[in-house]
């Protein structure tokens, strides 16, 4: 990755897609990322909550794991067909090979990737995480990323998301992003609607 820093400039066609674990920083890096390219910032969980008029934890809680990610599904395809935004998804939701496929063929995806440590402290701070509800979360935690990480690294881009100041996560992610759409120009573009 180049020390370019000024995207100020960068065009992006497509929805930017971050995707990785809870406490990862995809909704706080997501806001600051969308400021500085010029875009909408959507979180897919407050969409989700708006559509089913019910927290995350609630609609775990009601109906399951398995229908929260059909719905998760359905509302991250209607956001991909949208104009680009910067799109903070849940963790589990590129774990969904329908999804995943739809965000291959409609946006760029970045993975926030961090060590375990980073993610326990993190997610320490707060107590609506629905799969930390039962349990040692570190262990949990441990097990989600032996699971989600290969899946994870299938995204366009990689960023590791270290214990540094927002402002210079959203810096690394950005330059990513530039480095990556100059080595892919057909790839930014923004994609046919579907017919």
């Amino acid at each position: 990755m180049t020390a370019h820093s000024d995207t100020s400039r960068l065009r992006v066609g497509r929805t930017v897609v971050l995707v990785g674990l809870m406490g990862v920083g995809k909704s706080a890096v997501g806001r600051r990322l969308a400021r500085r390219l010029d875009l909408p910032f959507i979180d897919a969980d407050a969409e989700i909550e708006a559509a089913a008029g019910n927290s995350i934890e609630e609609l775990f809680r009601q109906h399951g794991e398995a229908e929260f990610r059909a719905g998760e599904r359905r509302v991250i395809a209607r956001l991909l067909e949208g104009e680009p935004h910067v799109l903070a998804t849940g963790g589990g939701a590129f774990m969904d090979p329908e999804t995943r496929s739809q965000v291959r063929a409609r946006g760029i995806s970045i993975w926030l990737n961090a060590d375990l440590d980073t993610l326990v402290e993190r997610v320490s701070r707060r107590s609506n995480r629905p799969l930390l509800k039962n349990g040692d979360a570190r262990q949990t935690l441990s097990e989600l990323m032996a699971i989600r990480n290969p899946v994870y690294a299938e995204a366009d881009i990689t960023v590791a998301s270290v214990d540094r100041p927002l402002g210079e996560m959203t810096v690394r992610v950005a330059d990513a992003l530039q480095d990556w759409i100059a080595a892919h120009p057909e790839r930014a573009l923004r994609p046919a609607p579907k017919r």
